[in-house]
């Protein structure tokens, strides 16, 4: 057994290196783009946290360092803009579900799809599971809000503190409260294991509540 063990080991040696590689090559860039802004450590630490955090969800690796650095440029964007370093052109908006697969996804595309840049959308899970919910891909894909790109995220203070409204969807106390924010409770039901006919009565529930918001958003920041 021993020798097994082994031989796995030196198999999955490449496997652990090559992300490595793949993820210093990340926060290089990500802190040549931050110079000045956020510090090297700060941005590694970020990158690589970020890669952990997915890892542990994640069912496949194949593209994880490619999603990880999307997430830790995302999270750095945050956490210039929350200490007033980079400019906040439009509106922030967090959506906070548990777990990033459902009603945050759904919420987060249908504001991004009718704010058409006036606002930008984030979106983050308690417990993030591995994947977005398949029919809530499909019930948005029937009105041409494509989530093929989203993955779920897990919640992280930097993208709190970066939002100006954070609308939770069942996620109990998980999301931090900064002084200055607002905060919104939705109560709608959670997609998970719902027919389609169902979850695309959840999507049209959001969509009104998000043009709504959006509404609120647009004419109080000119």
């Amino acid at each position: 057994m021993d020798e097994q063990l082994s031989r796995g080991e030196h198999r999955a040696q490449p496997e652990l290196l090559m992300p490595h590689t793949v993820l210093a090559r990340t926060a290089a860039d990500l802190a040549a783009k931050y110079e000045g802004v956020v510090s090297r450590q700060t941005v590694e630490r970020c990158v690589f946290e970020s890669y952990t955090a997915l890892r542990r969800t994640s069912r496949v690796h194949a593209h994880l360092t490619t999603l990880a650095g999307r997430f830790a440029a995302d999270r750095l964007r945050a956490l210039a803009q929350a200490d007033g370093s980079a400019p906040k052109d439009v509106p922030e908006v967090l959506f906070v579900c548990v777990q990033n697969a459902g009603r945050s996804q759904m919420a987060a595309g249908l504001l991004t799809h009718h704010a058409t840049g006036r606002v930008h959308v984030r979106s983050a899970g308690s417990a993030p599971a591995h994947s977005i919910n398949p029919t809530v891909v499909e019930a948005m894909t029937e009105i041409g809000v494509d989530l093929g790109t989203q993955y779920p995220k897990p919640l992280t203070d930097d993208v709190v503190a970066a939002a100006d409204v954070v609308v939770a969807m069942g996620c109990g106390d998980a999301c931090p409260i900064y002084p200055g924010k607002r905060y919104l409770d939705w109560t709608v039901s959670d997609p998970e294991g719902r027919p389609l006919g169902e979850v695309r009565a959840i999507r049209d529930d959001l969509d009104a509540r998000v043009r709504e918001l959006l509404a609120e958003l647009t004419a109080n920041h000119v």
